[in-house]
């Protein structure tokens, strides 16, 4: 038994010694690896996906409900800061308005009489003063009677009843004067809401009803936007979005525009984060944007963060553990392989991060990871990887 086993238990040893003698010689053979190497004037942007949108987008309509009776804008064109857009039928209000016109020249022409009388009880009570002041003196001389005397006294003091009377008459004329006024004030008013204007410069972006339709009070009729307040909201995710600050330059790239990049700039940042998406709201503004815009369109949009003169930059793919400040990589030093924590600080775009520490002097990262990477294994440098 043992005999015929011996050959099966030769060939078995045989063969563990030449597997282990293979291995030993792949672990011995030098691998071939990629190292990167420093690179000069690195941009380091933060990409984001965003649509187009506007500071100011109003959707405008009549305080008062009516039926449309004239239709001025339709989508696209461009209306200047009063120009009118609509109007509501306003015949019962054009009407109230005639009417209290009407009350304001009565009220006038009531105040024009009420200074006539007014005058002329003036001028009834100087000639009263005057009469009794002569009989007052003529009295002492006996020319005329006490009774007379009295009688003249009692004139004077009814044309000074008569004067405050229509002094009095003079103000209340004056108050409905004002009163009458007032009311013309607020149907003219009232009947200006039968108009609708444009608040500001802007570009129509949709009618919302058509001529003859009855609408009520706040009704939306037209949307507008502000051409001047368009800009780009892009969503970035917040562990990318720490670097970005207002002022810094930006490029953006819309989806029916592709091949057409627009210089920008961030003018605004969300204080508020998208709890859900974890996203960061950041708003960029075009130096000189597309003529025609088009609300809601996606946009692509790189931030530019920072500028490195000189930098080692190191594929995402090729550090293990990455906990967004370090990682631990594979070196290459004096002709071997070596695993180091490294740590980081900017990501491009392209996935790439940047060194900043924790890396020997003359050692050189590997921009890629093989299996049989073991620490001490020789390695060959074939190529240096960078830009």
């Amino acid at each position: 038994m043992t005999r015929r086993l011996l050959p099966y238990l030769l060939a078995a040893i045989v063969l563990a010694g030449g597997a282990a003698a293979i291995l030993m010689f792949l672990n011995v053979r030098p691998v071939s690896v990629t190292v990167v190497s420093f690179e000069k004037d690195v941009p380091v942007r933060v990409f984001g996906l965003g649509t187009v949108e506007a500071r100011i987008v109003s959707k405008i309509g009549f305080e008062i409900g009516a039926a449309i009776v004239e239709l001025k804008a339709d989508h696209g064109d461009r209306v200047k800061k009063g120009d009118v857009l609509a109007r509501l039928h306003a015949t019962a209000q054009e009407a109230k308005v005639a009417r209290t016109k009407a009350i304001v020249l009565s009220a006038e022409a009531g105040i024009r009489k009420a200074d006539a009388n007014h005058e002329k009880t003036r001028a009834v009570l100087a000639k009263k003063q005057a009469t009794n002041r002569r009989k007052q003196q003529l009295v002492g001389r006996n020319v005329v009677s006490e009774e007379s005397a009295e009688e003249s006294q009692r004139d004077e003091d009814v044309a000074k009843a008569d004067l405050t009377v229509t002094l009095s008459e003079v103000e209340v004329a004056r108050a409905l004067l004002a009163d009458a006024r007032a009311q013309l004030q607020i149907e003219e008013a009232l009947l200006a809401h039968y108009t609708l204007t444009a608040p500001f410069d802007a570009m129509i972006v949709e009618r919302l009803k058509e001529l003859g339709t009855v609408i009520k009070a706040g009704d939306p009729i037209i949307s507008l936007v502000a051409p001047e307040t368009v800009w780009v909201l892009a969503y970035i995710d917040e562990s990318r979005a720490g670097p970005i600050a207002e002022g810094q330059p930006a490029i953006v790239r819309l989806r029916s525009q592709p091949q057409q990049r627009f210089e920008a700039r961030v003018v605004r940042i969300g204080v508020e984060s998208d709890r859900t998406s974890e996203e960061r709201r950041v708003y960029v503004k075009c130096d000189q944007c597309a003529p025609q815009f088009y609300l809601g369109e996606q946009a692509e949009v790189l931030v530019t963060v920072a500028h490195l003169d000189r930098a080692l930059l190191v594929p995402e793919a090729a550090v293990e553990g990455f906990d967004g400040t370090k990682g631990a990589v594979w070196t290459v030093e004096d002709g071997r392989l070596a695993r180091r924590v490294l740590s980081f600080r900017y990501r491009t775009e392209d996935g790439r991060l940047e060194v900043v520490g924790g890396l020997p002097d003359k050692a050189q990262v590997v921009a890629a990871i093989d299996s049989g990477f073991v620490e001490g294994r020789s390695a060959r440098i074939v190529k240096e990887a960078g830009r």
